[in-house]
């Protein structure tokens, strides 16, 4: 069973990290080639390709150019503790046992525009490329053309040991997405979670990527293996709602009131 996540755009590299255990990406080739792409850009280009303020595209064009294809604990740190938005307080790997952030290193994988995939204690060097960005490259138009089939490709190898391989989606859509569902080899089961808000069950946003994370967290302190276990879930108010789930897709929902 892998659990997939998106990564934040907030980045925290001000706490050391170096008494964590850490591995190097899988992809540097093709983290390499999209850096080379975006070097070529200007400011003004990546503030209108990524629809950011002109002081965050000179924040991430000094960043590609400080880039490089050799990871140390001097440019990197660990993406589950280097991410810091919504999804990442949920998880709040920091305060995770050994056992459990080890587990999440054979379980959860963060989806990344520019690193495709990463598992929990990759280095990763501060970056800004959504995986919905229309980034001309040598495969396409975007990054759904970049990545192509790789990023499936990969959960495959890493479930093929598995007798019935299981895909938990927390991702965002923008994220999953980059999965190629026509080749991967898996049961996809999506984890939703609502919110009652004017008599009626809603999706809000804030709250549902901080869910995400408590779920990535509830499967690492259980050490999850079935898809049922999930159903246990019931963390800051939520609880399995049974009657409006089916089979691949789990609804968990709480009245804030």
């Amino acid at each position: 069973m892998l659990f997939l996540l998106s990564p934040a755009k907030s980045l925290n590299f001000d706490a050391p990290s170096e008494e964590v255990a850490h591995t190097q990406p899988l992809f540097i080739k093709q983290a390499t080639e999209l850096i080379e792409i975006l070097r070529e850009k200007s400011p003004q280009d990546i503030a209108r390709l990524m629809q950011v303020s002109d002081t965050l595209a000179g924040l991430n064009v000094a960043r590609y150019a400080a880039w490089r294809p050799k990871f140390t604990a001097k440019n990197a740190k660990q993406a589950v503790l280097a991410f810091n938005g919504d999804v990442y307080e949920g998880l709040n790997a920091q305060t995770l046992t050994p056992e459990a952030l080890a587990w999440t290193q054979d379980h959860l994988c963060i989806l990344s525009g520019l690193y495709g995939v990463l598992r929990p204690l990759d280095y990763l060097q501060p970056y800004r490329l959504e995986m919905g960005t229309a980034l001309d490259n040598a495969q396409g138009h975007n990054l759904y053309k970049f990545w192509g089939t790789q990023i499936s490709d990969y959960l495959n190898t890493r479930l093929q040991a598995d007798v019935s391989p299981v895909v938990v989606n927390l991702a965002s859509q923008e994220y999953f997405k980059a999965v190629d569902l026509k080749t991967l080899k898996a049961r996809v089961v999506e984890c939703v979670f609502q919110e009652l808000k004017d008599g009626q069950y809603k999706i809000v946003s804030f709250y549902a990527k901080r869910a995400r994370g408590l779920m990535a967290r509830f499967a690492a302190l259980h050490q999850v293996t079935r898809v049922q276990q999930l159903e246990g879930f019931e963390a800051e108010g939520y609880a399995f709602d049974a009657s409006a789930s089916g089979s691949e897709r789990l609804i968990f929902r709480r009245d804030l009131a």
